[in-house]
């Protein structure tokens, strides 16, 4: 079986509404079609990589692409799990966290897009929740870091309900034009204070080892 031979396969996370888990074949499809649907307004980019501006095909196949080249390139030292986020059963979004030396820095980042039809719902914070917990309270990190261009607002509030703080600024260019990026960090014990979303964890035992991670990493 893949689980036998790839554990994250068995890896999930559930929320009050959501579940997060690697996507099967026919839910990265759902994936690239929610992309091609929309992400985002046209007048916007919220990502570094403007890859929704692709035409929809090409961007459909990104997402394909892309999700498969984080299992190829997957090492303990250099990870990063793009999760599908489904919702009653449906994917409605992405949800990643990724680290390099985790081992020794104990750091996670993470990234995210919804469908265009499913935001506004709080559905981005309970998710980012998610991985958090996973962070946290299954792999034993010390920090988590995140960013967000300064237009992008959805993405602050939900950083700001959960407890990070700010940590300065980069600039960057955009379609052609300059970007601000606010960088962001939480700690465990402002993780801690600031949970409030209720999170279970099934079948990351046998995964700690491509985490980087030995089986004895306390649990919160």
């Amino acid at each position: 079986m893949l689980i036998d031979h790839w554990p994250l396969a068995g890896l999930r996370l559930t929320t009050p509404r959501l579940e997060l888990r690697l996507p099967a074949d026919e839910e990265l499809a759902g994936l690239a079609d929610l992309a091609v649907a929309g992400v985002h307004p046209p007048d916007e980019m919220p990502f570094f990589v403007p890859w929704t501006d692709l035409p929809p095909a090409e961007r459909a196949r990104a997402v394909l692409q892309y999700h498969w080249r984080r299992r190829a390139d997957w090492t303990a030292d250099d990870w990063s799990l793009p999760f599908a986020v489904l919702l009653d059963g449906r994917v409605v979004g992405c949800q990643e966290i990724g680290a390099r030396h985790f081992a020794v820095l104990r750091q996670t980042d993470s990234g995210s897009w919804l469908g265009a039809a499913h935001q506004g719902r709080g559905i981005g914070t309970e998710m980012r929740a998610a991985i958090l917990h996973l962070a946290f309270a299954g792999l034993g990190a010390q920090e988590a870091i995140s960013s967000a261009f300064v237009t992008n607002t959805a993405s602050l509030r939900v950083s700001e309900k959960l407890g990070y703080e700010h940590d300065g600024i980069a600039r960057h260019v955009v379609r052609d034009g300059r970007a601000t990026d606010r960088r962001l960090r939480l700690s465990r014990a402002r993780w801690d204070a600031h949970r409030t979303t209720p999170v279970t964890i099934e079948g990351l035992e046998p995964c700690l080892p491509l985490f980087g991670c030995l089986s004895s990493t306390p649990r919160a």
